[in-house]
């Protein structure tokens, strides 16, 4: 087993430098500038962008983007990510159509939609989220979608709205191990995500999760991750390095080597995930139209 070292708050910053196979390219060419304008001329957020994606310029370079609905600024602070938080100015209905038309423009086979926290809705977004949908559908009919949905802090007759509107994939992700969760997600709960998994297999949906590592967990804590998805019934897994966005960030407590990446990913397969995507880089929606089967 590789243990990875607990992350302690109260000690000072370790400067880490980044290994080799973290580095990425800037994003350039032709169809990532036409992705650019698009998204810009709509108005539209991305989470390739407000997430501060390594892969932006792989996947808008091969004409995909994930949007993410809702606006730009989520009422949640987990302290692994770049989203602003704040309180929503506003809620933007008009935000579907243009979102649709954006696909239609960009000629998305299969498009990622995710969003921030809305909290403070009485819907926690549901019905933009499904409008989004039936935007996408009535525009782009053979386009298929996942959709990265949040926890709709239980009231799952939200979680429904969404869940009617039958994306072909619904991902949730729980981003860490029990253990951490306190520290890394201080405003979701480890077993309501795994039940909203649960409960949007029941469904007859497609479902997907995934997690990052290099915050502090050890390999026995991650191969109970998965089994504990799985028992809930997720099908797909994403597994990537956790990088700190801002010196306001958890520190990065280890950086993981592609050999143990490797490694969860056969371990994955052998517990039973009918597909798991894991590597340094790897992010929720990378390679997100292979995880159709």
């Amino acid at each position: 087993m590789i243990d990875l070292p607990v992350i302690n708050p109260g000690t000072e910053p370790i400067k880490r430098k980044k290994p080799e196979w973290l580095r990425v390219k800037l994003p350039t060419g032709q169809t990532y500038r036409k992705v650019r304008n698009i998204v810009d001329e709509h108005k539209l957020h991305t989470i390739c962008e407000s997430g501060n994606c390594p892969n932006m310029g792989e996947c808008w370079g091969a004409g995909t983007a994930t949007f993410m609905i809702l606006g730009n600024v989520c009422t949640r602070s987990c302290s692994f990510c770049a989203v602003a938080t704040g309180k929503p100015t506003e809620l933007d209905l008009d935000e579907p159509r243009r979102v649709a038309e954006a696909v239609q423009l960009m000629g998305v086979k299969h498009c990622v939609l995710t969003s921030v926290n809305r909290d403070e809705l009485k819907d926690g977004g549901a019905f933009v989220w499904a409008e989004t949908i039936r935007q996408i559908r009535m525009l782009s009919p053979q386009t298929t979608l996942e959709t990265l949905i949040p926890d709709f802090k239980a009231k799952w007759e939200n979680l429904y709205t969404v869940l009617a509107e039958r994306p072909e994939v619904v991902s949730h992700n729980m981003e860490t191990v029990s253990r951490l969760y306190r520290l890394v997600r201080p405003q979701a709960k480890y077993s309501r995500s795994l039940e909203q998994i649960q409960r949007t297999k029941a469904e007859g949906l497609r479902t997907k999760s995934g997690f990052m590592v290099g915050l502090g967990e050890t390999s026995d804590e991650v191969f109970q991750l998965m089994d504990d998805l799985l028992q809930h019934g997720c099908e797909v897994l994403t597994i990537g390095q956790y990088l700190q966005p801002t010196k306001f960030h958890l520190e990065v407590a280890t950086f993981v080597h592609p050999d143990t990446f490797s490694m969860y990913k056969e371990a994955g397969l052998a517990k039973g995930f009918k597909y798991v995507e894991s590597a340094p880089l790897v992010r929720s929606s990378y390679h997100a139209e292979k995880h159709l089967f």
